[in-house]
């Protein structure tokens, strides 16, 4: 089974500056921002089989996973001096 990580690099490419600068400057920024690449890095573990945890816990993460990744969203966008899309609710 191919399982796709989703690194914020990758989903927001166009924000690649941003997203560094939001790193070397926000520290609580930084702290989301790895706090998602980790739980990211879980869940394809989970879904590759190398750890194991039941539906509703993998189903729990992966929530935890778009709100966080809707909050850096709005972050960057806004860093970015643009509106936000939409796509978070931002």
């Amino acid at each position: 089974m191919h399982v796709e990580h989703h690194p914020l690099i990758k989903d927001f490419p166009e924000l690649r500056e941003q997203l560094h600068s939001l790193r070397e400057t926000d520290s609580h920024f930084a702290q989301q921002a790895d706090e998602y690449e980790a739980l990211d890095k879980r869940i394809c573990r989970i879904e590759e089989g190398t750890e194991t945890l039941d539906d509703a816990g993998l189903s729990a993460l992966k929530q935890q996973r778009v709100l966080l990744k809707d909050e850096l969203a709005r972050k960057l966008k806004k860093k970015a001096g643009g509106a936000c899309c939409g796509c978070c609710g931002g």
